[in-house]
């Protein structure tokens, strides 16, 4: 026994399972504003980076103990571990803001994009679900912009 299920008017009635999975699907489409897809993008990966970036210090000073990390811990080839430790610091702390208020987004995704690959591969390696969340996130934000709750689309920065 086949099951009628939703067709276009005047036309013959669909039959099956694979109609209705795509009425479901335009469905969901239509029911998901794209805008609050774009910004869930942005805020959730940044509220990670921007926590990140305050245990790395106190008031305006980086911790000593953030120095140790970068010099004993974490693995960063080619740049000593000083500068790391600054760079990283002040790039969770900038590209984390400008993310969530959608400014200079695609910017700031790539950089935090960057940020997320050394922390896979010379940080955290087993953590590569988690990282590959926070890459999801960001490629998002990259391949289809801030979206229209963001300061690009507000200030027309962004296409």
């Amino acid at each position: 026994m086949t099951e009628t299920t939703l067709s276009a008017p005047g036309a013959a009635p669909a039959t099956g399972l694979r109609p209705r999975i795509r009425a479901l699907n335009a469905l969901a489409g239509r029911l998901m504003p794209k805008d609050l897809v774009q910004l869930a993008a942005r805020l959730f990966v940044g509220i990670v980076f921007w926590q990140s970036a305050r245990t790395k210090v106190d008031g305006f000073m980086i911790k000593d103990q953030t120095y140790y990390l970068f010099e004993n811990i974490y693995n960063i080839p080619l740049i000593p571990a000083n500068w790391a430790a600054v760079m990283a610091t002040i790039g969770e702390h900038s590209l984390s803001v400008l993310i969530i208020l959608g400014l200079a987004s695609r910017f700031s995704a790539a950089g935090l994009l960057v940020m997320t690959a050394v922390i896979e591969i010379f940080v955290f390696p087993e953590a590569w679900v988690l990282h590959g969340t926070w890459a999801a996130s960001l490629l998002a934000v990259l391949a289809y912009g801030p979206g229209r709750l963001s300061l690009d689309h507000l200030l027309k920065l962004d296409s």
